[in-house]
């Protein structure tokens, strides 16, 4: 087993830190493995100049890989590696829609003993990443009020079997009943979807199907495809954006007649101002964003593909 540079947020709390280590136990058993904090970007671009050929491993949740990414793909160094996951997050969307188990010892497990598979990426035109999706419209909103709600609804419960799921659909909830409609211009691969007369409710781009803690927002998405999955939203009437949360908590949004869903390898957004999240942190206000695949762009630990 080839050595391992377990890259962990300096700041995680005593909780995290000794779930880490029972993950940390599992991984010695069979590799060399060295532990770097980091707290800030400037930090984390000294222990990945460091890090040489070894396989990197990311202790933390969504936030905590996309910014890892981020800094291979500013330095030129994303292409070719192989990257790993124990997830230490409240959401680890990546995790379980990739079948990476929340269990830490199971995990680590996993490391050890799964495949390394391309994994497809988002990029947009100013050479930001995105590695599990990116939403506009009332979806910005409801991440905003769902990260509030994610934290109170997961402490009732167990471990990870608690409500703590339920956050973005409660979020996208109460986003709809005050909802930033936006006239926006939608085109996937060139081919205009929707025209800015139309008032849509939200926008979704998907590399990974869920969002939120476990919401599956683009059902349909999976980052080995090499497409990107877009949902449109144009629930604009009080029932009807009732009816798509509904839907939304069930994963059957899709079926909306008032819900589009399509797959291309470029999505371009313009229009009205609109806000956006990517992997969980909103950014704005734009008047357009285009987002395009970039397929293959490295590897991640995964489980063992059975044999067709």
């Amino acid at each position: 087993m080839e050595p391992l540079l377990v890259i962990k947020n300096s700041d995680a709390g005593t909780a995290d830190e000794e779930t880490l280590e029972r993950g940390l136990a599992v991984l010695r058993t069979r590799a060399s493995v060295e532990v770097a904090g980091t707290a800030d970007p400037g930090e984390l671009n000294g222990v990945l100049h460091r890090a040489g050929s070894r396989r990197i491993v990311v202790a933390g949740g969504d936030g905590s890989l996309h910014a890892v990414v981020s800094a291979l793909h500013r330095r030129n160094e994303l292409a070719g590696r192989t990257l790993a996951l124990l997830p230490l997050g409240t959401g680890n969307d990546f995790a379980r829609g990739n079948d990476i188990p929340l269990d830490i010892e199971e995990a680590a497990r996993l490391i050890l003993s799964g495949e390394p598979r391309p994994v497809d990426l988002i990029l947009d035109e100013v050479g930001a990443v995105v590695v599990n999706s990116v939403h506009v419209g009332a979806g910005a909103q409801a991440s905003r009020r769902g990260s509030a709600w994610k934290e109170r609804l997961g402490a009732i419960g167990y471990k990870k079997a608690n409500l703590g799921k339920l956050g973005y659909p409660v979020g996208a909830l109460l986003a709809a009943f005050r909802p930033p409609f936006v006239r926006l211009h939608v085109e996937v691969d060139g081919e205009s979807v929707v025209s800015f007369d139309q008032p849509v409710l939200m926008v979704a781009v998907g590399n990974g199907p869920q969002v939120g803690g476990g919401t599956e927002l683009v059902p349909g998405a999976d980052p080995e495809n090499r497409r990107l999955d877009v949902m449109i939203s144009c629930a604009i009437g009080p029932l009807a954006r009732f009816g798509y949360v509904a839907g939304l908590v069930r994963g059957r949004h899709p079926e909306r007649d008032d819900v589009i869903t399509l797959r291309g390898t470029e999505v371009s957004v313009s229009g009205e101002e609109f806000w956006c999240a990517a992997d969980g942190e909103i950014y704005g206000p734009e008047r357009r964003r285009t987002w395009r695949l970039e397929p293959a762009a490295y590897s991640m630990v995964l489980p063992r593909q059975r044999p067709s």
